[in-house]
């Protein structure tokens, strides 16, 4: 099977899931985003094993920063992450691996903030008392937009290499075309439903059209670090978890905190 009729099969199979729990939301969005944690952390400690992470630490931490955003909001969802360092130090203390503690501490740190943390805003996001529903599906659908146009935009277009070293198959070309799609996408959904005004929507579709492919470049970085391409073979074409959902760990605090500003 071809990479590109696997990612489309992958999609068919995960579009009704993922929008379904988003629609429900509670626990059954939390289920959702804890076992995409859950595997993403997985993939991570793989591609981190060099640094020797604390890989209890960080799932504790994680599930921690998600229980707290689904229970309590931002707060108690810091908490969690913060747990992480605690736990980590604790493990690192009582460790006999000969890696260095500053190394395996932030490490491990890095993946329950990064990773947990930024998906507890999928949860805060769809808890917002106004338009809760409408915000995060404003999000998951922009961010898929804009990659998918980026990608066949980039295919048919691209020349122009916006991180040769990098993410060499990402250029300026796809950039644009994925641009124009979030900011699409952000303004039908949030002006045309009577949430946002023009320029708060447009400004929203900007931010995530921005972070969301800082949030590919982070992940290539990470990945080029470990000498991988892909972080698993998971979902097929779309590569591992951590691959399809990177662009969330940064898009989805933008959104939270953007939709926040415009609208207190």
């Amino acid at each position: 099977m071809s990479s590109f009729l696997s990612r489309i099969l992958v999609a068919v199979v995960l579009l009704p899931v993922v929008l379904g729990a988003a629609y429900l939301g509670g626990w059954w969005l939390f289920a959702l985003v804890t076992v995409a944690a859950t595997v993403s952390l997985h993939e991570y400690w793989l591609m981190a094993r060099g640094l020797a992470p604390l890989a209890p630490a960080g799932y504790v931490g994680a599930v921690l920063a998600l229980v707290g955003a689904e229970l309590s909001g931002l707060d108690w969802m810091v908490g969690g992450v913060l747990v992480t360092f605690v736990l980590a130090f604790l493990l690192k203390a009582v460790s006999e691996a000969r890696a260095a503690a500053t190394a395996a501490v932030s490490s491990t740190v890095m993946g329950a903030l990064w990773i947990g943390g930024g998906l507890a805003f999928l949860l805060l996001l769809r808890d917002l008392p106004s338009h809760g529903r409408l915000a995060l599906y404003t999000l998951l659908l922009a961010v898929w937009a804009g990659d998918t146009f980026a990608y066949f935009g980039g295919r048919l277009l691209g020349r122009h290499k916006m991180a040769p070293s990098t993410s060499p198959g990402k250029t300026w070309e796809g950039f644009v075309f994925g641009t124009a799609a979030t900011i699409f996408v952000a303004f039908v959904a949030m002006y045309k439903q009577d949430f946002l005004s023009i320029p708060e929507s447009v400004a929203l579709g900007v931010i995530l059209a921005v972070v969301g492919p800082l949030g590919d470049l982070f992940e290539s970085l990470l990945k080029r670090d470990a000498g991988v391409k892909d972080s698993g073979s998971l979902l097929g074409g779309h590569g591992g978890m951590l691959d399809r959902l990177d662009a969330f760990f940064f898009a989805a605090p933008a959104a939270y905190f953007a939709i926040l500003a415009f609208t207190t």
